[in-house]
């Protein structure tokens, strides 16, 4: 081989799961490496306040404990790496720390070691905080008497106030330990959480269990310890051994008694070691790996992009098999914590629908166990009369379950792991949509709308500039001039035929007119942003669609655009620059914030002495993070009072018309748009604000459903609401002025 050819060969890699046991045997030989040297060097500490490593523990045992250690770390790293060469199986993911993404991967892994993520939920937070830290530290406290031991005894530092100090450490951690055990094992086998007890396993009993037994053995070993010892004064900082000590002072063996315990908890540990592997408990490695590795190139909102249909040489679409997955979406099944905070916010779930996120995930996992080479166990045990005969991912899941997501995004918001769910469940209708035409009949007619008329309703073209000719001065561009304004008003779809709707656009236009803003729109040229075919995995239509408004928006020259629906927002924005479409989008909450916090909209003496509570959009809330700007524009009223949901901001409940499901019946359960208008009319709210055109008509439908009238409950727009209070406040005071001149 030529320098020149040696030189051009890219450097071969070594697996993650090479890695995973090189690091397993290097622990396990420095375990045993540890345990061979104080046999040679017998460094004891002569100080009168310290104890004894291994004191009345004879030599055999000893030997045995540094030998089974070393052994169960090699075999617990042998068998996870067998996990990781599972996640090898997935499809490539750019997941690469760099410098621009460094600060926010070290950020996403600080919150969750902290548990910042599971603090969310304040009781769970702080019972797994005390399992989680308590455990750490005594690992941390181990380690500590280990590498005493092994050091000289000039330099030996656990004797006198270190000591005392170290001993208090461990009891206090130990304590808190057997707290949060305790804690859990209450949670759910006696209050029985609705997420927690339809997914209670064996997993749950062997971890819950095995941890109990660590914390009740080492107090055991301890006052077996300090009652042989003779009670030293100093020991009293070993305030949950001590006093325990007390109990067994005057036993007949106390010398056996205390082998007896420190075997049970060493046999505890070898045990913990040997299910950390193979049960749920692996989340402690896995969780806080898949946090540092959150950050991705793409934005939040946008799905993963996908080669040109029309020129790919591609034989499948989406996901049928585990090996379609990203080896960052199977890790994900490793890395779930079985919690079911997925479960307890899906609003499909809690409306009788088939879906369960936490399923998804888990599903998933049991496909990639029961096919991978060699097979491992799956995330959490099955039931035992399913059986996986193929890595295909609808050996476990249902088409029903696929299609009946909002892709409101709430699973993966609240995930204190942050696996991504919602990816998973749109890659697989990828798959459905163009692979298998498996999909809702109704999707089919909103399909051919979106090809044949470039909407999902069907409607002609021409009337899309219809509500404009109620206005004065709306200018309207053809697609192929320049665009010589300095915005571009994207109306889209539903705001363009859609009745209610027409009114959120007619009402924006004027408050732009008001604001004197330099505004234009497409009409007849602007074509569906291609969202309801993206979101229910039909890619083709999505890009039909796309590449022809990329075309003509680069084309004219359009630079800004402002939209009032935020799945329009979404896609301009994140989605359309995939595909070489690149602009300055703002949503129109955030536009109108924008004109009353500069002035150019004149609030003063703008009222609507009304009680109001504003309904999130998943769009623009999850999918964007925009919460404020829509609360701000409403608040800038006089005279209301603004009330909120019980669900709301980042866990505000879907509307139920996302992912293109706002074309889909809704035959099974409770419509998720009745179950949400029903929480907003609780609320005592004489108005529903709303900032989304499918959230309009899906509450607006709830509310009515519920049988409440326009003047008992009033859904509308945030803009309908801004511009009626203006126009009030105009109409009140033109008879002064009359009166003045």
């Amino acid at each position: 081989m030529t320098t020149v050819e040696s030189a051009s060969r890219p450097a071969r890699r070594i697996a993650p799961h090479t890695l995973v046991i090189g690091l397993g045997i290097a622990v396990g030989v420095f375990t045993a490496i540890s345990g061979i040297l104080p046999l040679f060097t017998n460094w004891e500490d002569d100080s009168p306040v310290t104890r004894r490593v291994f004191g009345n523990i004879p030599g055999p045992m000893e030997l045995a404990f540094y030998v089974t250690i070393a052994v169960a770390v090699v075999w617990g790293a042998v068998t996870f790496s067998n996990r990781v060469r599972n996640w090898e199986r997935g499809a490539p993911d750019r997941r690469a720390t760099t410098p621009q993404n460094a600060k926010r991967r070290l950020a996403d892994f600080r919150a969750g070691v902290y548990m910042k993520t599971l603090l969310r939920d304040p009781a769970a937070g702080l019972m797994h905080s005390l399992i989680y830290f308590s455990f750490l530290i005594l690992l941390g406290v181990t380690t500590t008497l280990e590498v005493n031991n092994q050091l000289p005894p000039s330099i030996k530092f656990l004797h006198g106030d270190v000591y005392r100090a170290f001993s208090a450490v461990g009891d206090a951690a130990g304590l808190g330990l057997f707290a949060g055990i305790v804690w859990a094992m209450v949670r759910r086998y006696v209050q029985r959480p609705y997420r927690i007890r339809i997914k209670t396993k064996v997993d749950h009993h062997l971890a819950l269990g095995v941890l109990l037994l660590l914390a009740i053995t080492g107090f055991g070993a301890e006052a077996w310890r300090i009652a042989l010892a003779g009670r030293p004064s100093f020991e009293r900082w070993s305030f949950v051994g001590y006093p325990l000590s007390g109990l067994i002072e005057g036993a007949s063996n106390l010398s056996g008694g205390h082998q007896i315990w420190w075997a049970a908890h060493v046999f505890t540990f070898v045990g913990f070691l040997v299910l950390l592997p193979v049960t749920m408990l692996r989340h402690m490695f896995t969780s806080p790996l898949n946090m540092y590795l959150r950050d991705r190139e793409r934005p939040k909102g946008a799905m993963k992009a996908m080669p040109n249909l029309m020129e790919t040489e591609l034989e499948s679409f989406g996901a049928s098999t585990v090996e379609d997955f990203t080896w960052k979406q199977l890790l994900d099944t490793d890395a779930c914590t079985m919690c079911g905070r997925c479960t307890s916010v899906c609003p499909a779930h809690a409306t009788g629908k088939s879906l369960d996120p936490r399923e998804i995930v888990l599903k998933t996992g049991e496909v990639m166990a029961a096919t991978g080479t060699p097979r491992v166990s799956p995330p959490i045990d099955l039931d035992r009369d399913i059986t996986i005969s193929a890595n295909s991912l609808f050996e476990r899941i249902t088409p029903e379950e696929i299609w009946a997501c909002t892709s409101c995004k709430a699973c993966d918001e609240i995930c204190p792991v942050n696996i991504e769910i919602l990816d998973k469940i749109l890659d697989m209708r990828r798959y459905l949509s163009l692979m298998e035409s498996n999909f809702p009949t109704e999707l089919g007619s909103a399909y051919r709308s979106m090809e044949n008329s470039g909407n999902p309703w069907g409607m002609s073209q021409a009337d899309r500039a219809a509500w404009a000719t109620k206005l004065d001065n709306v200018p309207i561009v053809d697609g192929s001039e320049p665009f010589t304004h300095e915005y571009l008003y994207w109306v889209g779809c539903a705001g363009s035929f859609d009745d209610k709707n027409q009114k959120v656009t007619i009402a924006m236009a004027k408050l732009m007119q008001r604001a004197g803003i330099d505004f234009a729109i497409l009409g007849p040229s602007e074509n569906c942003t291609g969202d309801p075919a993206r979101r229910s995995g039909n890619e083709y239509i999505f890009q039909m669609l796309a590449m022809q408004n990329i075309e003509a928006l680069n084309g004219m020259g359009v630079r800004k655009i402002v939209t009032q629906c935020p799945h329009c927002f979404n896609t301009l924005l994140n989605e359309y620059p995939q595909l070489g479409g690149n602009y300055e989008v703002v949503h129109h909450s955030q536009f109108l914030e924008w004109l009353i916090e500069c002035g150019k909209l004149d609030m003063v003496d703008a009222r609507l002495e009304e009680r109001v509570v504003y309904h999130d959009s998943c769009y623009l809330g999850r999918h964007n993070d925009v919460y404020l700007a829509p609360r701000k524009v409403i608040g800038s009223l006089g005279g209301i009072e603004i009330v909120e949901a019980g669900r709301n901001g980042t866990k505000g409940m879907c509307c139920g018309a996302g992912g293109a499901r706002m074309w889909m019946e809704e035959t099974v359960g409770t419509k998720v748009n009745d179950a949400r208008s029903e929480e907003l009319i609780a609320t005592g709210a004489s108005r529903i604000a709303t900032a989304c055109p499918f959230c309009y008509i899906m509450i607006d439908d709830g509310v009515k459903g519920a049988g409440k009238e326009e003047d008992e409950v009033r859904v509308g727009d945030i803009s309908m609401h801004v511009l009626e209070a203006l126009e009030r406040r105009d109409a009140e005071s033109r008879p002064l002025a009359s009166f003045e001149d």
